[in-house]
């Protein structure tokens, strides 16, 4: 598949141009992030964003940079900002090209003046580098860069005020900034020993974040620059500017540091290269000797439901096992009486646990199934203990029929989360279809490692649970006559929604529906919710249905799980078709896989987007970069290459390719092709 590529055409073209954003992060939970033509369209954009103390909070600190270049007393701003719906500078009429690796670089030319400006964000530190290149220029030039400060939490917004320090305080060949009490110095510096530092404070009023108020939020902010750097370049210098929360002892050392970081840099020459770089940017490692995953860039934080649903694809498809063991550990140990902390807690995600489970299946191919019980065996008998006795004084609980209940007052318990102003926006209190399929799928798994490892009293207590369940399951979820599975199932009715939730229930190792079953909810799938880029959360028939993304915050939410497109339910879709078709959905698997490859061409380059419109042209919304939209997408790689070994080597295989040691009947081949398609 071909590798990142941009129409040099079309820079200058903004509706091109600012639908096209970069993001480089520093692997400790800060980032850099902007468009590719430098214009902040989010107020989370910015060249240096990153935390300031223990917590998970980031601070936007140095919001853009302005380069001049001044020749013959005249002045040429390359900046491009937005004001109140005007933008201005226009610096991006001078943009002749984009590259986006080993990182981003944009060339300007200006006159018989050719610039280029390359940007890299040093990992393990809070610390951004751009390196100017004078490539051409035929008269004396200078080059002239004034930082915007902002200093403030990335979810808000700064405006002007009497408190802001407006001094800068002289450090080697540059300046310390810091606004506020409490945050870090910010300490910019050039590679250059003549530069010289003009102090001249100013606000700059109503910079204009569009993508926030198309998201139906305020989208002004104002921005104070302290002064302006200046120095002359000759033609074929090289000028580098250093912004970082710690000083730079010298110039020599300024470039010492950017040619050891750009010389580690890797090349994202295509598809999977990108996944790969995007998969490490999740991954981060905080003081304390903890390792997390960011759930999504660049508003999120750490999320515990998808941190297990994104993990096997972030690191164990690259052979990174150890990242994926450090997450584990972390959040194992945060553990209290069966249950994880925070967002992984049962009491605010009531499957979170549960994925817990399906994430040591995926990591037993690395370790070994004696390894996982040893490290993580009490973890799970305690979790599912848990379940048993109940969460929060049973909103979430084991009841006598072997199915888990969940259900709290002003809470939405599973992935579909969205609560605005105390309502949950998909309400699904009861029992859901993917808790109850991952409770069944979690109560096997860790029956089968017992039996292996010799846990004899762990298996007497529980072996006698996953038929019982298996039983109510299909009872109160299977509709024999529509052929697919209910949503959830509450004291009074049965919700027929025709939801992607329903795939799971089909793509786990230790599934309750038989192969006859399965092929039935296949087809509902395929028929109602399959898009290109993933699966719509809801049929396009359900009244409740929503196509398009909302302006209206609350809209927005709700529209966002009734309808909108989600990459990350297709690794279950993705599973259960090849247990079923084997082989002959290999062609149709590596074609929708494939088609992913534009998507990383917009939205954030070499990532995929949180989800997309249910419609064509399937626009990306939510989160410019996904944890678990990526992971998915390494996960699905691996599921391909691993039929298309079985291809190569032709074996005999069963029907289904899903474990059967809970008791579940095997279904024969024959039963499976007698189903009417």
């Amino acid at each position: 598949m071909p590798g990142l590529t941009f129409d040099k055409r079309e820079l200058g073209n903004l509706e091109y141009s600012l639908q096209r954003e970069m993001l480089a992060t520093d692997r400790r939970g800060g980032y850099m992030s902007t468009t590719i033509v430098g214009c902040n369209t989010r107020k989370y954009h910015g060249l240096i964003v990153a935390p300031i103390d223990m917590t998970e909070e980031t601070y936007v600190l140095l919001s853009s940079l302005d380069e001049t270049i001044v020749q013959h007393d005249q002045s040429f701003n390359l900046a491009l900002h937005r004001f109140r719906g005007v933008y201005e500078p226009r610096g991006h009429k001078y943009i002749t090209d984009f590259e986006y690796t080993p990182c981003p670089t944009i060339t300007y030319r200006v006159g018989g003046v050719i610039l280029k400006k390359e940007l890299l964000w040093i990992h393990k530190r809070t610390h951004l580098m751009i390196r100017y290149t004078l490539v051409d220029a035929h008269s004396e030039t200078t080059l002239r860069l004034r930082p915007f400060l902002a200093f403030r939490n990335k979810h808000a917004l700064s405006k002007a005020n009497m408190y802001a320090n407006v001094r800068s305080y002289p450090v080697k060949n540059g300046v310390k900034n810091r606004l506020y009490d409490g945050f870090p110095w910010l300490h910019m510096q050039l590679s250059k020993d003549d530069a010289q530092f003009i102090p001249a404070p100013d606000w700059y009023y109503d910079f204009e974040y569009q993508k926030e108020i198309e998201r139906g939020y305020e989208g002004h902010e104002d921005l104070l620059t302290t002064g302006y750097f200046e120095m002359k370049i000759q033609k074929g210098e090289s000028i580098i500017f250093s912004a970082s929360v710690d000083e730079m002892a010298s110039a020599d050392d300024i470039v010492k540091a950017f040619d050891a970081s750009i010389a580690r840099r890797t090349h994202k020459i295509d598809f999977r290269s990108c996944l790969h770089h995007s998969a490490r940017q999740f991954i981060i490692r905080r003081p304390g000797d903890r390792t997390e995953v960011i759930a999504g860039y660049p508003w999120y934080g750490v999320d515990g439901r998808s941190t297990f649903i994104a993990l096997p694809g972030l690191t164990l498809e690259q052979g990174y096992k150890e990242d994926c063991l450090a997450v584990l550990d972390t959040m194992v140990g945060d553990m209290h009486n069966g249950d994880f902390a925070g967002s992984a807690s049962a009491e605010v995600a009531a499957d979170a646990p549960l994925w817990f489970f399906w994430t040591l299946q995926q990591l037993e191919a690395h370790i070994g199934a004696k390894a996982i019980w040893e490290r993580y065996g009490a973890a799970m008998k305690s979790i599912l203990a848990a379940y048993r006795s109940g969460f929060f004084g049973g909103c979430v609980a084991l009841h006598e029929n072997g199915l888990v209940w969940a259900s709290r007052d002003g809470y939405a318990l599973t992935w579909m989360n969205s609560v605005m102003n105390g309502i949950p926006q998909t309400p699904r209190a009861g029992y859901t279809v993917e808790i109850n399929a991952l409770w069944y799928n979690a109560v096997c798994y860790a029956l089968e490692l017992a039996k292996k490892c010799g846990d004899k009293s762990f298996v007497a207590e529980w072996k006698h649970l996953p038929e019982k369940t298996k039983q109510s399951f299909i009872e109160k979820f299977y509709l024999a006559e529509d052929g697919y599975l209910a949503d959830y199932v509450d004291m009074r009715s049965t919700n027929k929604s025709i939801r992607c939730n329903q795939i799971i229930a089909c793509g786990l190792d230790y599934r309750m529906v038989d192969d006859s079953q399965a092929v039935n909810i296949l087809l509902t799938v395929r028929q109602h919710l399959l898009t290109p880029h993933g699966l719509r959360s809801l049929s396009p028939r359900n009244p409740l249905f929503e196509s398009t993304y909302k302006e209206n915050p609350i809209e927005q939410e709700a529209a966002s799980k009734n309808g909108a497109v989600w990459v990350w339910p297709m690794m279950f879709y993705f599973k259960c078709a090849f247990a079923l078709d084997g082989v002959r959905f290999l062609p149709k698997a590596e074609e929708m896989y494939e088609s992913f490859d534009e998507n990383i061409q917009t939205y954030c380059i070499g990532s995929v987007a949180e989800y997309y419109d249910a419609n064509p042209p399937f626009a990306p919304r939510g989160a410019v970069s996904q944890a678990w939209s990526v992971g998915a997408l390494l996960y699905i790689k691996q599921l391909i290459e691993q039929e298309q070994s079985k291809a190569a080597k032709p074996a005999k295989r069963s029907s289904c390719g899903t474990k059967r040691s809970c008791g579940a009947k095997k279904t024969s081949e024959k039963s499976v092709k007698n189903v009417k398609k």
